[in-house]
């Protein structure tokens, strides 16, 4: 499988998220701290549960006191593990091991400074929205949030695209230093995906110029037939291109004449975040 197979178009009815599987957690009772071992065991369940769960059902489904479970919880909120919706009280996760050795502005997570710009672009576009970061010359998916059509796309956090076939990425790309994307063409291997693939360096660069004439980027199932994505970059105090902003969805929803609302979407998305950062 491909590395772009991995992003696909989920038919979801009420089948429920597959990233929510029920994991079997044991906790051990004779174990020299417990309190770690508990810890753990919500961390880990949480894993299993992108929309979230209440500290009620973290308890029933552990076998743990409610009371144990909201002092754990609320010290892990508190020191950013966890994130908690003000809307259902409910916990999720907020990549907080991850964003250790990923970007950040001025010492503010991008994750968690971006999660109400992307629920709110979800909202308002009615399709999946992510944020994604270049690294080691891919675009890595560091959080989304999911659309609530029955069909949908949708990848997982941590997935790793190549940067030249996706909206994100080539937004990135169209802010780096011309020197930065000097190195990044002299190390790429540019590969035919579909029909509309950059597969050179001369098409891709003036996708870019056009990408930063109009402040957004585009891809017409370059990476992927059936998918269209639009997306921004988000720039640091030294505009830098720290990360990016997309909506992606099936492109018999998301047609040629919605992609400039998405894209100018995307831009506002990323000045908002932007300026959260910048705080």
């Amino acid at each position: 499988m491909s590395l772009w197979e991995a992003f696909h178009i989920r038919i979801l009815f009420h089948m429920g998220n597959p990233f929510m599987s029920k994991q079997n957690i044991s906790i051990q009772d004779d174990v020299s701290a417990p309190g770690t071992d508990r810890t753990l065991a919500i961390l880990e369940y949480l894993g299993g549960y992108r929309e979230g769960q209440s500290a009620s059902e973290i308890g029933r489904s552990l076998g743990l006191p409610l009371n144990s479970v909201g002092r754990i919880v609320d010290t892990m909120h508190r020191r950013g593990w966890l994130y908690r919706r003000e809307d259902d009280r409910r916990y999720t996760l907020t990549n907080r091991v991850a964003e250790l050795t990923r970007p950040q502005v001025r010492d503010r997570s991008l994750v968690v400074s971006s999660w109400d710009s992307l629920r709110k672009l979800r909202d308002e576009l009615g399709e999946t929205s992510q944020l994604l970061t270049m690294v080691d010359g891919k675009a890595v998916v560091l959080e989304q949030c999911e659309s609530s059509q029955s069909i949908k796309v949708s990848g997982k956090v941590g997935l790793r695209v190549p940067m030249y076939s996706c909206a994100p990425g080539k937004a990135i790309l169209t802010d780096l230093p011309e020197g930065e994307l000097d190195d990044y063409f002299s190390r790429v291997s540019l590969k035919r995906f579909t029909e509309t693939t950059h597969d050179t360096e001369q098409k891709l660069r003036a996708d870019l110029l056009l990408t930063r004439d109009r402040g957004y980027a585009l891809d017409l199932a370059e990476g992927l037939e059936g998918i269209h994505c639009a997306a921004a970059a988000i720039l640091d105090d030294f505009h830098y291109p720290v990360a990016a902003i997309t909506v992606i969805a099936p492109a018999f929803r998301l047609k040629t004449e919605f992609l400039a609302q998405a894209g100018k979407a995307c831009l506002l998305a990323c000045r908002e975040i932007r300026e959260s950062l910048l705080k």
